[in-house]
């Protein structure tokens, strides 16, 4: 066993490419983070394999911020969104969905997954060295909330890109067995999003040409649950 080293920062994302809530703890369940990405807008009229709108489509969906909480759900979801011109509305609300249809210029649905709705997999981690070994060679000062992972490690080692030989092992966290676990079961291929300012919207194509001239476009991993459990900021992270 690997001593990687702690869990520095938890997020959340309830709704797909809206920002993300941070939080000091996480119940770490079969589907992710309780909470994570159980919401997404879904474009109207798209039959395709991935209907859901994102960032990448619409840059300022970054901008929103979910936010309060629903206690009849079982899971700590937002009840509200806080929008870029500075109103609070309900996200279930015709006027959140009438103000986001007219930003993408097209119809959307406020759709609910309970078992969340992932690109790739249900978790996924990033070291706070690969983040500051792109900013290094992209010349930036690079927010980390760019990168969306749900598990942001400080690691012992400042070698950026060493998740990739995370792939095919397992994480565990904390120190009190049973231990919370993933396996880490492939690379986190990078899409534009990473070239968006989380609080702005605006795009810098440096960074994600940074991130394909230093790793193929890599940064960071996809995960799935393999024992559930709480996960807390400050927990060793090993590697078995």
């Amino acid at each position: 066993m690997i001593q990687l080293g702690h869990i520095r920062e938890l997020v959340r994302y309830p709704v797909k490419s809206m920002a993300g809530t941070p939080t000091d703890s996480a119940f770490l369940g079969w589907h992710g983070l309780d909470g994570d990405r159980r919401y997404a807008f879904r474009r109207i009229g798209d039959d395709s394999s991935f209907p859901w709108l994102t960032a990448s489509r619409l840059p300022e969906l970054l901008l929103y911020q979910p936010f309060g909480l629903d206690e009849r759900t079982g899971e700590p979801l937002p009840t509200h969104v806080h929008t870029p011109t500075g109103s609070n509305v309900e996200l279930r609300s015709p006027e959140l969905q009438a103000e986001i249809a007219e930003r993408c210029g097209s119809g959307v649905e406020l759709m609910k997954l309970k078992h969340g709705i992932f690109d790739e997999a249900a978790i996924s981690v990033i070291s706070l060295a690969t983040i500051a070994g792109i900013g290094r060679e992209a010349g930036l000062d690079l927010d980390r909330r760019r990168f969306r992972a749900n598990i942001l490690i400080e690691s012992k080692s400042d070698e950026p890109f060493q998740e990739d030989e995370w792939v095919g092992r397992t994480l565990v966290f904390g120190d009190s067995d049973p231990r919370p676990a993933v396996s880490v079961t492939l690379l986190d291929a990078r899409c534009v999003m990473l070239n968006l300012d989380p609080d702005t919207g605006k795009q810098n194509e440096r960074v994600m040409k940074t991130v394909v001239r230093l790793n193929n476009n890599n940064a960071g991993v996809y995960a799935t649950v393999v024992r559930s459990g709480t996960v807390r900021v400050g927990d060793r992270v090993s590697l078995i």
